[in-house]
């Protein structure tokens, strides 16, 4: 029987520990050095949204170095802190379940017949796996739930040949490029369009192009370092981690294993009419994450208890190792929430905003919309979920947008370039943290594997948003 469970790598936990602790020290020097302020808030349909005009420098607050470092503990009961348990769930949910699907056998009996279906036309399966997460992604603003599959794919890279970096790649790279290639996001897209007064999916066209644009990016970025890696694995950027991994070369599958599978699978359909349902339905989508994260627990004990793969006493102990596994990523989870708690508590956070957004009003409209992608890029660092960050600056922004005689459909793009690609580029946020979890890839490996596709996709935005303005989007 196969002992494996999912655990996070030693090295890359440890250097992402000092990454986020080195952010967070950072934020906390900020709110030393910057200004304390304040906008007024109110809500509309359970949305936080700033007050035009409201915005008043405050005495500083008292916020001594040493609360700082307490900072990922308050946000268990932060404003907003039901999000954090519930990614911390999700996390447990499935470091257990994907344990005794890896410890039935499953997951292995599931790569053998991928490889001997694929085993000619390898690179059609990593451009047919890239393409799902990217379409989700930029049709169904659906990124954080797609977690489940990434160790999947880390397992089917490796088989194929290939390296961690390329099973991420496939997986959570692709979801985040497809989610800021938007064309019919609804959490991005439809929510910027709305607080635009924009027709919903309006210059679906131009959007379309930049989709097509960004995938065909992507996939010679994986392409080439797929066949690198192939020619020389020692080229490999996760070399070092992916040889401490212990794969076992073969694997006796017990009776039944076909059955699981199957019994396994009609959860994953149940899943997919989950995230296909929850664009239309809006009630859906607010418990689609914790239901899915439930269905895949449910799905991988009922699967192996009922075919008989696993007995109850095995399957608890898989189940066990698996929490034990992943825990370790709570505290990376925790960190990097804490680095806008620093900033709120610190009195900073609005002071931030205020300043960009008043030194927009002053500029051309070709430096506004560059200033305008710049910083819905920085302020992704601090605010991760897009529809909040649209709901908290949009209704700031957009007046001073007309000012400057910019149009607020690229208004809207810049917003959706600067909050979608530095999704996969910022330690602060959970859902890739909790990707590299279960991988042997640390964020400063991770860093390294993707900063010229980074370059790369900023030069192509940049790109479309300029030709967007001289063509008249």
């Amino acid at each position: 029987m196969n002992k494996k469970s999912l655990s996070i790598g030693k090295r890359s936990y440890f250097f992402s520990l000092g990454t986020l602790l080195a952010l967070m020290i950072a934020a906390g020097i900020l709110t030393l050095v910057l200004p304390a302020g304040s906008y007024d808030r109110l809500f509309v349909e359970g949305r936080e949204m700033i007050v035009e005009g409201s915005f008043r420098y405050i005495d500083r607050p008292s916020y001594p170095p040493w609360l700082w470092f307490i900072a990922p503990f308050e946000v268990l009961a932060a404003p907003g802190a039901a999000v954090v348990w519930v990614i911390i769930i999700f996390l447990l949910f499935l470091g257990a379940s994907f344990t005794v699907l890896l410890q039935s056998g499953m997951v292995e009996r599931l790569m053998d017949r991928l490889i001997t279906r694929f085993s000619d036309q390898k690179y059609r399966l990593l451009i047919a796996v890239s393409l799902f997460f990217m379409l989700f992604g930029a049709t169904f603003g659906i990124f954080e739930e797609l977690i489940i599959l990434v160790p999947f794919c880390l397992i089917l890279s490796r088989k194929m040949g290939w390296d961690s970096l390329v099973g991420l790649g496939m997986s959570l790279l692709s979801a985040g490029v497809g989610f800021g290639a938007a064309v019919f996001n609804p959490f991005t897209l439809g929510v910027a369009q709305k607080l635009a007064d924009l027709p919903l999916y309006s210059a679906t066209p131009y959007r379309i192009a930049i989709f097509i644009t960004s995938a065909l990016l992507l996939q010679f970025f994986l392409r080439r370092y797929a066949k690198r890696v192939e020619r020389d694995p020692s080229r490999s950027l996760s070399y070092r981690e992916d040889l401490e991994l212990k794969e076992e070369p073969t694997l006796s599958y017990p009776p039944g294993i076909d059955r699981a599978l199957k019994l396994f699978s009609l959860f994953l359909i149940v899943m997919v009419i989950i995230l296909l349902g929850s664009f239309f339905v809006p009630a859906l989508s607010d418990i689609s994450f914790p239901l899915i994260a439930v269905l895949f627990l449910l799905g991988s004990v009922v699967s192996v208890l009922a075919a008989r793969v696993m007995k109850a006493k095995s399957m608890g102990q898989a189940l066990l190792s698996g929490l034990l596994g992943v825990a370790p990523a709570i505290l990376l989870i925790l960190m990097a929430m804490s680095i806008r708690q620093i900033a709120v508590r610190g009195g900073v956070m609005d002071t931030i905003l205020y300043e960009a957004v008043s030194r927009l009003g002053m500029m051309s409209p070709q430096l506004a919309l560059l200033w305008l992608w710049l910083f819905i890029l920085v302020l992704n660092f601090f605010i991760g979920s897009g529809s909040a960050k649209a709901f908290l600056v949009l209704p700031l922004l957009l007046p001073i947008v007309d000012v400057t005689g910019l149009s607020r459909q690229l208004a809207v793009q810049a917003f959706l370039f600067g909050d979608g690609f530095s999704n996969l580029l910022y330690p602060t946020n959970a859902a890739l943290m909790i990707g590299l979890g279960f991988s042997p890839v640390g964020y400063t490996r991770w860093l390294r594997f993707e900063i010229r596709l980074q370059l790369a996709l900023a030069v192509l935005s940049l790109g479309w948003l300029y030709l967007g303005y001289y063509i008249g989007i």
